[in-house]
């Protein structure tokens, strides 16, 4: 056997370890909750209330932080609100007390346990609405989402080609020199990428324009997100591979290029949409080896292209050494990336209805480009490559800075992953309940029909004496009617059960106002009704 065979199965027994560790490592990493989507909202989007909400509550997929709550009056006037509990998935909010009629525009952010901050704004009407308050709602900070991208490309050129490719020079390369300054300065592009990552983070997670970019606040608010960790190990990664390529060629500047590969992995996986997703177990390691894979594979061609550029025995046994490996890498890369993107999008159809998916088939595209590249180098212009043979060296060298460009192209369309959730985020048919609140001098009820529309509905009751102290009925009776589609009452004897009053299953014919009325039996000599208005939508 000859010594190049001896040091391609001494350098797959070495990758083999790596492997290993590369898995170890990834299940070792924490849980996350996923991207949150708001899901329904009290009171609800549009409608008008008849009283001053004492509460507005908003409910997410996901458990949230808010980082910004402010009122817009009909006047236009903006109040900040401080006051607010977070009960399981619901952010309930206590308004200002002076709430007069006419129209309210209530602009909410909160962040998300996987990191990215969502916000919206919902709109009600207390007595008459005025006109549209929408105008006040705050439109897309473009600048900050382009510091946002623009950060996020840096920080995927300096960890796939900067760290991978420290670890191409030593492991390919032999230690080579020939490609260390552009290395440096790509390490460079990608400390700066992070910072400013982090510094966008934090403006679009408290909602400031670029000019709060400096100020403290901002900074905390974007490192206290589960990107501040993604954002240190990133920096970490970094140094080390600028550590390796200090340490010149041997044994210890190998195993710091791979601590630097390890390290940049797992910061990519501590947080983002693919791994915050359920199964933790399956996608944080999914996301590991794919971004392990990608930065084995994008960090060696910048080390080649300068090998065959200066030509020399070195370059035919370092694109030796990486033709023996690669195909492992694109195994890995290829197995990881159909796991995450079955679990991302779910469905075929969420491929051409979502933002997500339809950046997938870009990706996905510019992917097979780049894997027909990959093919003809390794195939057709290897073998002459290593011979020395002048046009097979030409053609490699434009093959391998064509697929630098490609790889380019590709960090910065999986960037725009930032703005868009993934399908399985997204909830296609949200349930929505109507809640009406109904009050005597007797007693008080909060009403709660579901959903909010035509067709089969549930319908529960919580009943309390007016100074809100427990209440215990010996009967209550729902009636419904719709007086407009000459509807006569429809009368339900709701059951008691350990939460309250329901009637699982009544039928609710047409939209539009519905009069709600509950009959309350106190005691056998004490009786009182409770009336208000629901509307139901079609």
């Amino acid at each position: 056997m000859t010594p190049l065979c001896y040091k391609a199965l001494s350098l797959t027994g070495t990758l083999q370890r790596f492997v290993s560790a590369i898995l170890l490592w990834s299940v070792m990493t924490a849980a996350a909750s996923a991207h949150a989507s708001l899901n329904t909202t009290e009171p609800r989007d549009g409608s008008v209330v008849s009283t001053a909400p004492h509460v507005i509550a908003l409910t997410f997929s996901e458990p949230v932080s808010p980082t910004s709550l402010k009122l817009t009056r009909p006047d236009r006037s903006t109040v900040t609100l401080k006051s607010f509990a977070l009960k399981d998935r619901a952010v309930e909010i206590t308004p200002p007390g002076d709430l007069s009629d006419g129209s309210y525009l209530l602009s909410w952010r909160v962040v998300s346990q996987d990191g990215h901050p969502i916000g919206g704004s919902l709109v009600f009407s207390i007595g008459q609405p005025n006109a549209d308050p929408r105008g006040a709602a705050a439109d897309i900070d473009w600048p900050v989402r382009a510091g946002l991208w623009i950060g996020k490309v840096a920080l995927y050129v300096g960890v796939f080609l900067g760290v991978g490719g420290a670890f191409a020079i030593h492991w390919f390369a032999d230690g080579s020199g020939k490609g260390l300054r552009q290395i440096v300065v790509i390490l460079g592009a990608g400390f700066t990428g992070a910072l400013l990552s982090a510094g966008f983070q934090g403006l679009d997670t408290v909602g400031e324009p670029v000019s709060r970019l400096f100020t403290p606040t901002v900074w905390k608010a974007g490192m206290a997100t589960s990107f501040g960790p993604t954002v240190i190990f990133a920096i970490a990664a970094l140094a080390l591979a600028g550590l390796a390529l200090a340490s010149g060629r041997g044994r210890d500047a190998r195993w710091i290029s791979i601590s630097a590969l390890i390290t940049a992995a797992f910061a990519l996986c501590l947080s983002g949409h693919a791994s915050a997703a359920d199964p933790q177990w399956l996608m944080r390691p999914a996301v590991f080896l794919h971004v392990a894979a990608i930065a084995i594979w994008a960090g060696a061609l910048l080390p080649l292209l300068a090998e065959f550029r200066r030509g020399g025995e070195a370059a035919g046994a370092a694109l030796h050494r990486f033709s023996v490996f690669i195909p492992w890498a694109v195994l890995v890369l290829s197995l990881a990336g159909c796991v995450l993107a079955v679990i991302q999008v779910r469905t075929p159809v969420g491929l051409i209805t979502t933002a997500y998916g339809i950046v997938f088939l870009v990706k996905l595209a510019l992917l097979v480009l780049l894997f027909a590249l990959a093919a003809v180098n390794r195939w057709k212009l290897t073998s002459g490559s290593k011979k020395g043979e002048p046009a097979a060296i030409r053609q490699l060298v434009r093959s391998i800075a064509a697929e630098t460009v490609i790889l380019l192209l590709i960090f910065a369309v999986a960037a725009t992953w930032r703005f868009t959730p993934p399908p399985r985020t997204l909830i296609t048919e949200v349930q929505r309940t109507a809640v009406a609140k109904l009050q005597t001098s007797k007693a008080l009820a909060d009403v709660r029909i579901t959903p909010d529309r035509v067709g089969e509905v549930a319908i529960s009751a919580v009943i309390a004496k007016s100074d809100r102290s427990p209440l215990d009925p010996q009967e209550v009776t729902v009636v419904l009617s719709n007086p407009g589609a000459e509807i006569e009452p429809i009368r339900r004897r709701a059951l008691k059960g350990k939460d309250g009053w329901t009637v699982p299953d009544i039928v609710l014919p047409v939209p539009g106002q519905w009069r709600l009325r509950l009959d309350v039996i106190i005691s056998d000599f004490e009786m009182t009704r409770m009336e208000g208005e629901v509307e139901i939508a079609p």
